[in-house]
């Protein structure tokens, strides 16, 4: 079968398309031949060696697909045989590799997908759908005025739409040009700031009487713009693993200002049921229509460079996928 791997830290172009032996499915296990393969921005991280955690070399990127069922291993119902599943393999034991023609997960990890809901779409609502879907259970939104960073992407666009329907007072959407602003409104923020201009901050603070819930899920020098806006009282929710930039200062003047700084990580709220319910639910809301769902690019696998390259340049409205 094809994967994607990288052999050395660096630009796209370091992602290349290897020939591999189809796995197996063990006991327990099921077999998947991927229709659709998510990509995620903390991939584009690590494959430039910027990310929290290293990973060995050779990697293989991709931690969540949509595709059919192609066999079973001992002890596996037979019945789940051509169903149309997700395939949450961050949440497994082996939780790379989704960059590929065919993966394995454990049985009970693999989640049927409403007939109406697309493989696309569904990986859409993997890692990123999770985390749009938990933040606002950890931070509630409702009756706040909140900010959602890069508003127009895979959390974002999805976190807009979570966050109005939990009966958010305001949402502040913040991103870059005209389209992806025109996109986060059309979600439903009350407003959109473009990310781009340097008086952002300023701007914000005009669109609304103080935010009280940053979501931050971009980190690096923004998070000291998010300081800016935050009202005395407010929370910033920190979900950028490895982009904290915040100096001992920052975090003392936000004691003085009463704030609130919130730690935000997926993994350790995801229990085998939690999981399966979570993405049951975010694949209703998306296949009812309720949820919408935006695919900013589809690329064959040997072309995983260049959907790393329009990520990685902020150039995508929703989220990118491979298609195998």
């Amino acid at each position: 079968m094809k994967a994607v791997q990288f052999n050395r830290f660096g630009g796209p172009e370091v992602l290349e398309v290897v020939e591999l032996a189809r796995p197996a499915a063990m006991p327990g296990e099921v077999l998947v031949k991927v229709a659709a393969a998510g990509i995620n921005f903390f991939e584009v991280l690590m494959r430039a060696d910027r990310y929290a955690v290293k990973p060995g070399l050779p990697a293989f990127p991709g931690v969540e697909v949509a595709g059919t069922v192609e066999a079973v291993g001992d002890g596996v119902d037979r019945r789940l045989l051509r169903q149309r599943v997700a395939v949450p393999l961050f949440a497994s034991a082996r939780p790379f590799g989704g960059y590929a023609q065919y993966v394995t997960i454990a049985a009970g990890l693999a989640v049927p997908l409403p007939e109406m809901l697309s493989f696309e779409d569904a990986t859409a609502l993997m890692v990123q759908g999770l985390t749009a879907l938990h933040l606002p259970r950890q931070s509630p939104p409702a009756g706040r005025t909140l900010l959602v960073p890069a508003a127009a992407g895979g959390v974002g666009s999805l976190l807009v739409q979570l966050a109005k329907g939990q009966g958010a007072r305001r949402v502040i959407a913040l991103a870059g040009g005209k389209a992806k602003r025109d996109f986060a409104l059309s979600l439903g923020a009350d407003a959109a700031i473009d990310s781009s201009e340097a008086d952002w901050p300023a701007r914000v603070r005009d669109a609304c009487d103080g935010v009280e819930i940053v979501y931050d899920t971009v980190g690096g020098a923004l998070t000291n713009g998010f300081l800016d806006v935050l009202a005395p009282g407010g929370e910033l929710v920190f979900a950028a693993l490895g982009r904290f930039q915040l100096s001992a200062l920052d975090i003392e003047t936000m004691i003085g200002r009463n704030q609130a700084l919130r730690g935000f990580a997926l993994l350790p709220l995801l229990s085998p049921d939690i999981l399966r319910s979570g993405l049951a639910q975010l694949f209703e809301l998306a296949a009812s229509a309720r949820l919408k769902v935006a695919i900013g690019g589809r690329f064959p696998l040997h072309e995983a460079g260049e959907a790393h390259r329009l990520l990685e340049e902020r150039r995508a409205i929703g989220k990118i996928v491979l298609l195998p």
